[in-house]
């Protein structure tokens, strides 16, 4: 087991930096099958002769297990490195498809809650954290581009399994008609297991770390402190949750994911809802059903990749804007007049998927910017708490709502307004938090070297540590405001 430790994943060197995003991508295109889960959750529902809640409730506890975990563990992977932690996550997702089979093969939807939810919802969130911090590590002239490289991949997940879920499910269960059964879902789980599994495995054994000092060729460190709400200091895990930047972030990351991800759990069956003829017929078929799980994906990918590097250029609190603002319009269309064509429909639910990936995808760098990058996964671990919370909220908010306005099959988009109304509502919300986030006060940085530790955070005297870093800090706050 020695080979997983830190130490042997050092990069010798001359490494070259771009083999790192490959690595990490392994890790999340893997993880990113839990925005496919619409593909069979129509089957689960009639496999286990149940509501869409119920089923729903499985994605929930997938989300708020990644969050909880990543919370738990940050700490934990920032010590002991990216391989390690990438293969428990590998472990713990294949575990969970497993697990998640016997319990559609006997019947007992607990186990399904226990080993997709809780266990594979535990490796999400290792897997999701574990190449963050190396990423910024590697990449401090360009975080946003670097996050956004794999974090897109956890977004385009669904590009190949919802494809390829498809393509399994009519190979397990050819006489199926537009629903497959129980046991065709239960053979993908398995198949999902052992190929997760090696892909996974691969990019652990691939990843590196950068010796310490390393820094990219002809990278200045100065010429990024001068820059709105980036700070040239440290800020512990611990400091950080109890400074007001930090949970203003969260607010506006949870009512972003909110909005996005009650959309992404329910697409393959909103889309035929949306365009449902009076004879309960829809004008979408289920393939071309799957065929938009799958380009929401390129949209949850694109996003996650373009907004991110765009926010180097403008900053993470103008690129939250966009995402908050812009969503809120977006949604309004939607939910007026987005059953009036496929293609306005379409387009629509791509550029609101597309900001909702960019959040993510933005989030680290976000964090590297106000909280310095001492402990930056771990603080992205516990930042991801939002994501817990919004993957309750959300697909509650959806399914509650249906449930409430009929039977799987016989909705339409009038049924969908009253949830896209309410994403309208918290992404306002999301929007006042950001334009509050300001610069963290220097009385929650980390001393620097031959400072007086009295200057640490838990002193709270509220002074600055030098007086160049409360200039830079009043400038900063000049600029942003």
């Amino acid at each position: 087991m020695g080979v997983l430790d830190r130490s042997r994943s050092i990069a010798g060197p001359g490494f070259n930096r771009w083999l790192i995003p490959p690595a990490a991508l392994a890790v999340h295109l893997s993880i990113g099958q839990v925005y496919a889960t619409s593909v069979y959750k129509t089957a689960l529902v009639q496999h286990f002769g149940t509501n869409q809640t119920a089923i729903g409730v499985i994605f929930s506890v997938a989300i708020v297990m990644l969050g909880l975990s990543a919370a738990v563990f940050g700490t934990w992977v920032d010590t002991n490195g990216p391989r390690k932690a990438m293969v428990a996550s590998a472990v713990c997702w294949a575990t969970g498809f497993l697990v998640g089979a016997v319990g559609i093969f006997t019947g007992q939807l607990w186990l399904l809650y226990l080993g997709y939810g809780v266990i594979g919802g535990i490796g999400l969130g290792i897997g999701y954290i574990s190449p963050v911090s190396t990423l910024i590590k590697w990449f401090p002239d360009r975080p946003g581009l670097a996050t956004g490289l794999a974090i897109m991949g956890f977004g385009g997940g669904a590009l190949i399994a919802s494809p390829l879920s498809t393509a399994l499910l009519k190979l397990y269960d050819p006489g199926a008609g537009s629903v497959p059964s129980g046991d065709a879902v239960g053979k993908l789980f398995l198949t999902f297991a052992v190929v997760y599994l090696a892909y996974m495995l691969f990019g652990a054994f691939t990843i590196r770390v950068p010796a310490d000092g390393w820094r990219p060729a002809g990278f200045d460190p100065t010429t990024v402190k001068a820059k709105a709400l980036v700070t040239d200091a440290n800020v512990s895990a611990n400091n950080a949750i109890r400074t007001r930047p930090f949970w203003l972030l969260w607010i506006a990351l949870f009512c972003n994911v909110t909005a996005g991800i009650g959309i992404l759990e329910q697409a393959a069956p909103m889309i035929q809802d949306f365009f449902r003829q009076s004879d309960g017929r829809s004008l979408v078929s289920a393939a071309v059903a799957g065929g938009f799980v799958g380009l929401l994906s390129i949209g949850n990918m694109a996003g996650r990749f373009a907004w991110s590097t765009t926010s180097d250029l403008i900053g993470r609190k103008r690129i939250y804007l966009v995402y908050l603002g812009v969503g809120a319009v977006l949604y309004v269309v939607l939910a007026t007049l987005g059953s009036t064509q496929t293609l306005l429909f379409v387009l629509l639910a791509f550029v609101i998927i597309s900001f909702y990936g960019g959040g993510f995808a933005t989030a680290p760098a976000y964090l590297r910017d106000l909280f310095g990058t001492f402990q930056v996964g771990a603080i992205h671990g516990r930042l991801l708490t939002a994501w817990s919370a919004a993957g309750v909220a959300g697909p509650l908010i959806v399914n509650g709502v249906l449930d409430a306005r009929g039977k799987p099959g016989t909705l339409d988009a009038g049924a969908y307004q009253p949830a896209l109304f309410i994403m309208v509502a918290l992404l306002i919300v999301g929007l006042i938090a950001n334009l509050l986030i300001h610069p963290v006060d220097s009385r929650y940085h980390e001393p620097r070297a031959g400072r007086h530790p009295r200057r640490n955070a838990n002193t709270h005297d509220g002074h600055s540590r030098d007086a160049g870093l409360s200039t830079s800090t009043t400038r900063t706050t000049t600029e942003e405001a």
